[in-house]
């Protein structure tokens, strides 16, 4: 009998594939706000948006541009 492949689970170790995008972020923000969810600081979306831009760079300077 073939070995049965390990359950990825809820909290499984996100490969490159599965990150976190902005347009994922809006999607989520916009979908939480039109149901009245929370949407403030330290809420699901602004913990998407956030990672969204981690993802992409956000931020990040150039050390050779001096």
């Amino acid at each position: 009998m073939p070995a049965k492949p390990p359950s990825g689970g809820s909290r499984a170790a996100p490969s490159a594939g599965n990150k976190t995008t902005p347009t994922d972020a809006s999607r989520i923000q916009s979908t939480q706000a039109k149901t009245g969810a929370d949407t403030g600081k330290g809420s699901f979306p602004a913990r998407a948006q956030a990672a969204a831009s981690r993802n992409t760079g956000a931020g990040k300077t150039s050390k050779a541009a001096k």
